[in-house]
């Protein structure tokens, strides 16, 4: 499987992002915000969903990936303790919600009731993988 290369510049687009990071985590520690730059980056091991499995592929795969937004003034985080730099982010979504167009809020979704939010002055967004993909025998599951 290609390495995976996303560019979102609008709603739709992130929607199509969101849906390849469902999943991924995250440490605190690699959170990264750089006022200077606009920018902000999240490195993740994502959950590879369409890799499909059958009788004789039972594995799972993940893949090192980083989630970079540009255009950020601002970023917000509800349910994160900065002081434990171990602890480890499911991300389960990411949304948007439109302020004064084309400016708005990006908003990353984890488990445990713990959100990002990135005030951006517009969607302009990057999703890549950076290397070979790894087996992992887990699989996420969620409660319906």
């Amino acid at each position: 499987m290609e390495p995976l290369k996303l560019a979102a510049l609008d709603a739709d687009d992130l929607q199509v992002i969101s849906a390849h990071v469902q999943d991924a985590v995250a440490r605190v520690e690699d959170i990264d915000y750089r006022p200077g730059e606009k920018r902000f980056l999240l490195p993740m091991n994502r959950f590879v969903w369409k890799k499909k499995r059958s009788f004789f592929r039972l594995r799972n795969e993940r893949r090192r990936a980083v989630l970079h937004v540009d255009r950020v003034l601002s970023v917000a985080t509800a349910g994160i303790d900065r002081s434990k730099p171990d602890d480890v982010l499911s991300l389960l979504a990411i949304e948007f919600s439109e302020t004064e167009a084309p400016a708005g809020t990006v908003t990353l979704i984890f488990s445990g009731n713990a959100a990002i939010r990135l005030e951006v002055e517009c969607i302009e967004a990057r999703l890549a993988d950076l290397g070979a993909a790894w087996e992992t025998s887990s699989r996420p599951a969620h409660d319906i």
